[in-house]
């Protein structure tokens, strides 16, 4: 019997596909948790606001230093630094939110 290679393991692409889709899914409930935070109101809305845009300006910066660098050569590189800074604060804040 002829044994196909999977399409995961043939292709750098559909890994990242894979990864991306998680992130995604990740990243949906953390907006769902923040959402929830944020209509409650008060000091907890005010913090998870301001922790939120940091957040999102530190990550900003960190894939910019990280593309002008000069490190990342390829569009996959581009894509996987990418998720990558961006994944690890959507990890991070699912754990802190869940």
């Amino acid at each position: 019997m002829t044994r196909f290679p999977s399409p995961l393991s043939t292709s750098p692409w559909v890994r990242l596909w894979v990864d991306t889709s998680f992130m995604m899914a990740d990243a949906a409930m953390v907006m769902t948790m923040r959402s929830w935070r944020i209509m409650h109101g008060g000091k907890a809305a005010q913090a998870e606001t301001e922790k939120m845009l940091g957040e999102k300006v530190e990550a900003g910066f960190e894939l910019v230093g990280a593309m002008a660098s000069g490190k990342v050569k390829t569009p996959e590189g581009a894509a996987r630094k990418a998720l990558s800074v961006y994944g690890k604060r959507v990890r991070a804040n699912r754990r802190r939110l869940g």
